[in-house]
Order: structure tokens, then C-alpha cells, then sequence
């Protein structure tokens, strides 16, 4: 089975991991643009951040045989910043329309602050203006509040809740989110979040329709193997074959496929690995390393 990573920060990740992902059976990526441990204090951050998840990171998820599409935004923790947060807002709109961004995200509340609030508008109103999907990021603190105050916000800016997609869902969420139409998004985190025997339960209860399985891999503690590991768990559990490809891949081309930016053709027909290649006079390859060049591109390994 192939699947999809719809939410991993892999700027953050080694290329043992693409390496891994790749024979896991993991063909796309999406990278949400967030924060990156600490925040930064100037605009040309942002810009610099920006440039890399629509350049080098997708030029070298290439060069491992995957896929690498992004979400451009900007996230919550930082909206505080009201300055800075302002002069984001201007660099966003040159990125939103750049290749391989299929989602504005991911956004939305982590304290619930006036300035978050402001900011996750604005955003709203780019992502209908541009006709993109939204991903939101829900709070860790007060969920349930904070997702169901996401989906009014949502609403009040006219946003078809099948254009959104609401991440770090949990038991306490689901339910509501599901039933109001949106996507509901599930991040397989170790000890945090969501586990993968809970995500099981979940499926079982509430079955595939509009259920996604990501990691939300990042620089933390975390797995980027988190959705093929789960997928086996539900096969192991007798969740039936189909519902496990909605869950784990078909569910995330479908919600990420309306931007008009992600089609199951481009790994179906991509172009072999060649670590030959090169991006702006530069490579994955360190001095004395053999370039991997494949004479095509069935190289998955089946689980």
C-alpha cells in the first residue's frame, strides 16, 4: 500500500528518515509551515523559512523518491508578535500561489488571544481569496474550545467546511468536528496527542469518512514512520483494507487535492531518483558518496 504523511515538518528531519519513509511505502509529503523551536524576530526569517519549503526541501524529498508538497502560513504562537505578525501577513500572499502549496496552514489558536484571533481572520480571508484549503492547528489547551471556536470563525467567513481540515484531533473533538462536515485530522505523537492503538478505536467507532493519520513528525520526540506503523496496527486489528487506504492516504489526496496542486499522477509517474541532480549549484550528496540513480522509479518496498 502506498500511503501519505499529510502533516511531518521534515525540515527538521534527516535524510535516513526520507530513506525510511521511502521504503515504508510513504510516496507524498505535506510540510506545514509552523514554528521552529524558538521564535524568530525578524520578517526576512519568515521569508527565508518560506523559500526553503517551496525550494531545497522539495528538491530533496525528490532526491529520496517522495513527494514534498507544503502549507504556508503563519502559525499561531507567533501571531503575538502583532509587528512582526504584520509583516508576514504582507510576505504571505508571494507564496501562497508558489508550486506545491496546496493548503493555507497551518493556523488557528494556541493561547486563544485576540492578536491569534486577528490573525487566523485575515488568513481565512487569504485562503478564499487565493481558493485554497486551510489546515488548522487546534489548541493543545482548552481543545475542545478551541476547535469548536475554529469551526465558528471558520464559518463566519464563509469557508465550506470541506476546505478545511482540522488537525491534532483527539476523543473530545472528533465527534463535532466530524459531524460538522470538516475534515478531522489525526497526529500519531508519541505519548502526546494521539497514539496509534487510540487511533485504531477511532476508526472502528467512527469509520473512514473524512479521518486523516499524520505524524506531525518534527525536531521533537516523534515518529516519521508514525502512518504506516498505524496503518499495520489496524490491519493487525481487522480494520478493514479499505478503510485503512481512506484513512492513510485517499482521505488526504482528496481534502489537499483541491488545491489544483496535488494529483495521484505526480508520484504515479514521477521520474526515477537521480542524486546526480543538483539545486542552485547544490546536492544531498557529501564528498566521497555514491549518487543513488535508479533506472526507474518501482523501488517501494511492500510492507
Amino acid at each position: 500500500m502506498m500511503y501519505i504523511d499529510p502533516h511531518i515538518h521534515v525540515t527538521s528531519r534527516t535524510t535516513d528518515d526520507y530513506e525510511a519513509m521511502q521504503k515504508a511505502g510513504i510516496v507524498a509529503i505535506i510540510e506545514p509551515a509552523f514554528w521552529l523551536g524558538q521564535a524568530r524576530t525578524k520578517v526576512g526569517s519568515f521569508q527565508d523559512y518560506f523559500s526553503s519549503l517551496v525550494g531545497w526541501e522539495r528538491f530533496r524529498a525528490k532526491q529520496f523518491g517522495i513527494l514534498h508538497y507544503c502549507t504556508i502560513g503563519l502559525n499561531s504562537r507567533e501571531a503575538n508578535n502583532v509587528a512582526l505578525a504584520e509583516e508576514v501577513m504582507e510576505l504571505l500572499p508571494l507564496y501562497v500561489s508558489k508550486e506545491g502549496v496546496v493548503a493555507i496552514g497551518e493556523i488557528g489558536y494556541d493561547d486563544q488571544t485576540e492578536a491569534e484571533d486577528r490573525f487566523y481572520r485575515l488568513q481565512l480571508e487569504l485562503a478564499k481569496e487565493v481558493d485554497l484549503p486551510v489546515m488548522i492547528h487546534t489548541p493543545h489547551r482548552d481543545k475542545k474550545k478551541g476547535t469548536i471556536r475554529s469551526m465558528d470563525v471558520s464559518e463566519e467567513h464563509g469557508l465550506a467546511p470541506n476546505m478545511v481540515i482540522v488537525d491534532h484531533n483527539n476523543e473530545e473533538t472528533v465527534k463535532d468536528v466530524l459531524d460538522r462536515g470538516y475534515w478531522a485530522a489525526f497526529t500519531i505523537y508519541p505519548h502526546t496527542k494521539m497514539g496509534s492503538e487510540r487511533m485504531v478505536e477511532i476508526v472502528r467507532q467512527y469509520g473512514p469518512e473524512r479521518i486523516i493519520v499524520d505524524s506531525a513528525a518534527d525536531w521533537g520526540i516523534s515518529d516519521p514512520l508514525a502512518v504506516p506503523k498505524t496503518a499495520a496496527l489496524m490491519r493487525e486489528k481487522g480494520i478493514p483494507e479499505e478503510h485503512i487506504k481512506m484513512t492513510c492516504y485517499g482521505n488526504a489526496l482528496k481534502a489537499y487535492g483541491q488545491s489544483g496542486q496535488m494529483e495521484e499522477k505526480d508520484w504515479l509517474e514521477k521520474e526515477p531518483i537521480d542524486q546526480t541532480k543538483k539545486m542552485g549549484g547544490n546536492t544531498v550528496l557529501r564528498g566521497g558518496q555514491n549518487p543513488r540513480v535508479d533506472s526507474d522509479s518501482s523501488n517501494i518496498i511492500e510492507n
